[in-house]
């Protein structure tokens, strides 16, 4: 019997955007909130080994990653886990206990937000 759990597909609020931690760079400066969100997840993402692991766990099957099949990163295990740990301060990762596991996953919402900071408007 399998301890699968299928859980539902939330959609972003308003027009199916995800609402960012910040503006575009080209938008308008940054106010001083929206700069510390934005620093602390890029200073998260500013180590190659938690660069790694966000990579390993957000293009992992299912959008979530057992830390058991992610910590192969050239480091030792509690490494790893401070390394997750510092992510979810960021903000970047959630993570949810199942048995003696624990299952990081990376919020949509997040990617999509981060794609909105770094990215140019076109010419239309």
């Amino acid at each position: 019997m399998s301890n699968t759990k299928v859980l539902p597909l939330l959609e972003p609020e308003g027009n199916g955007a995800a609402a960012p931690c910040c503006p575009p760079l080209t938008e308008r400066p940054f106010t001083a909130e929206e700069a510390e969100t934005a620093a602390r997840m890029f200073k998260a993402l500013g180590d190659p080994v938690r660069l790694r692991l966000f990579s390993a766990v957000a293009s992992h099957a299912g959008g979530e990653a057992c830390v058991c099949d992610i910590s192969d990163v050239g480091v030792s295990q509690p490494t790893v886990s401070h390394h997750l740990k510092k992510l979810k301060e960021a903000g970047l990762l959630t993570s949810e206990r199942r048995g003696t596991w624990v299952y990081y996953r990376v919020e949509p919402s997040v990617l999509a937000a981060m794609g909105r900071l770094l990215t140019a408007p076109t010419a239309a």
